[in-house]
Order: structure tokens, then C-alpha cells, then sequence
């Protein structure tokens, strides 16, 4: 067996920032291709996704963890209310105005405790972003020896990264083979 093969490998995965920066390069992520990706290519054992929590998107959640991954939930908060948490709607208070309220879930410091509660129980990590927030994160994990990838989801990523160009590999560049593609014919 060789060493990469025994290597216990994490995925940390800024979900947000991959949906958003996909979407913006004209793609969008197949999540079971991604998942097949990461396990086939880097032997990845245990993919973390990290996500803003939205009860009507439970659905969402199931499917994404029935496809392998791992999933970490923040609490989010509406934009128009600053630092209010959003609580869930009852049925039949929902209206179309709060159906169209942005929310945000920063799941940056998810991502960074996790990777830090789970050190001792995996050999290499790749984190799945490009945002500059994780530099320290990235900085820590090189110098241990335990950073395999960074990847963020375009060519578009914090500049603070230069410095870790050797771990860079773009999802972009896997984008005909991860996108997703809606395979109902329309009539």
C-alpha cells in the first residue's frame, strides 16, 4: 500500500464561497461529482461542509449529506436586521417579503475550529475556498506539514495566498468534469 493511500486526508469546505464564486464564473457545483472528485483524486476520507443554516433548505442539507458529506451548520442572521438571529418561520407566518430577505451565515470561524478540534485525526487537509479569512489557517497547517490543497473555485482568490502558490489547485479547472448539468429534458 503506498503512503498516499494510508494518508488520512480531511476536505474543509467554505461552501458559500464556492457556491458564490462557481455561479459567478457561469457554473454551478455537481456535489456528488465533487465528492466522488475529492475521494478519487486525493483519497479524501471525511469532507466537512460548512453552511449558513436556512430551515426551509432541510432538503438541501439531507441530499448534501447523503452524498458523503459531513455537514456543519451555522446560525444565520437577516441582513436587514443586523445581528438578529433568524428564527424559524412558522408556516403560515411566512410571507413573500421574507422570502426575499438576504441572510448571511459566516461559517469562517467553523471552518477554522473544525479544522483545528480534528487535527489529530487526519494526516493532510485541503481547504475549499479562496478566501483570505483562512490565511491563518493555511499558514498553521503548511507549517505542520499537514496542508495538501488549497483550492479555491476560480482564479479569483485572496492575494494573501501567493505565498502558498505550490498548494493552489482552482476548481475551475475541473469545471467540465464537476459541473452540474440538468439532465430533464425541456419541452
Amino acid at each position: 500500500m503506498n503512503e498516499r493511500s494510508k494518508a488520512r486526508v480531511y476536505a474543509f469546505i467554505d461552501s458559500q464561497n464556492v457556491n458564490v464564486s462557481t455561479q459567478k464564473f457561469g457554473w454551478k457545483m455537481d456535489w456528488r461529482k465533487f465528492r466522488r472528485f475529492l475521494e478519487d483524486k486525493y483519497n479524501v476520507n471525511q469532507a466537512y461542509m460548512f453552511i449558513g443554516y436556512v430551515p426551509e433548505y432541510q432538503d438541501m442539507y439531507e441530499f448534501l449529506h447523503d452524498a458523503g458529506y459531513s455537514i456543519v451548520l451555522k446560525p444565520t442572521y437577516d441582513l436587514t436586521k443586523p445581528r438578529e438571529l433568524v428564527a424559524t418561520p412558522q408556516p403560515d407566518e411566512k410571507t413573500e417579503e421574507d422570502e426575499k430577505k438576504p441572510v448571511k451565515g459566516n461559517v469562517d470561524a467553523e471552518l477554522v475550529l473544525w479544522a483545528m478540534k480534528e487535527i489529530k485525526n487526519y494526516d493532510k487537509a485541503i481547504i475549499i475556498s479562496g478566501d483570505g479569512d483562512f490565511y491563518c489557517l493555511v499558514e498553521y497547517l503548511e507549517q505542520r506539514g499537514k496542508l495538501m490543497k488549497l483550492m479555491p473555485p476560480n482564479v479569483h482568490y485572496s492575494s494573501l495566498y501567493k505565498p502558498y502558490k505550490k498548494y493552489i489547485d482552482h476548481l475551475g479547472h475541473y469545471k467540465r468534469e464537476l459541473a452540474y448539468r440538468d439532465r430533464r429534458q425541456k419541452k
